[in-house]
């Protein structure tokens, strides 16, 4: 009987050793990938007004823009955006709220100011400064590199208008950080 138990002690243990690395890979393979990305970066882009004021010298603007991020830590981030046309440029900064919906790729959300550097004059997201809100999704696509692309609406962001301007925005980015 002795000699039984030391047999399958010794064949449990071995088997144990055999099975363990394919338990271990299993797990790390199974691990979840890193959802979100933590990038700060700069990037450009074209940036397309879609909305009219409603009087002469408020139609949709075509141009481009110039966006920045920089992760504030957690789910939040703050973010710089100039929508500029050939005739003015609004600068935009906001706060966003970050939210990781797949390997590094991000849903934001998030509101500040728009500030119409010439007051009357177009830009893709109106002609005169106020509240601004935006939505958003940015995805890192190779080493370095994002593209990103959001809606921006200035509220009440035409003079003489109670209209609200909507820009649509896309680029690409590098990462800085």
């Amino acid at each position: 009987m002795k000699g039984v138990m030391k047999s399958f002690v010794t064949i449990s243990a071995l088997s144990a050793l055999a099975i363990a690395p394919i338990f271990m890979s299993a797990g790390s393979a199974s691990a979840a990938p890193k959802k979100g990305t933590d990038a700060a970066y700069i990037g450009a882009g074209v940036a397309a007004g879609v909305t009219n004021g409603g009087q002469s010298g408020d139609a949709a603007t075509f141009g481009g823009n110039i966006t920045g991020r920089v992760p504030l830590g957690g789910s939040v981030s703050a973010r710089g955006q100039i929508n500029f046309s050939n005739e003015t440029s609004a600068i935009i900064p906001h706060l966003t709220v970050d939210v990781p919906i797949a390997k590094g790729t991000n849903l934001y959300v998030g509101g500040g100011y728009q500030f119409v550097e010439e007051n009357g004059k177009p830009t893709p997201s109106g002609n005169k400064d106020g509240i601004a809100v935006v939505a958003g999704v940015e995805s890192e696509v190779a080493k370095n590199f994002l593209i990103y692309s959001n809606a921006t609406v200035g509220v009440n962001a035409y003079q003489n208008s109670s209209a609200s301007g909507v820009s649509l925005n896309g680029g690409i980015g590098w990462r800085v950080k």
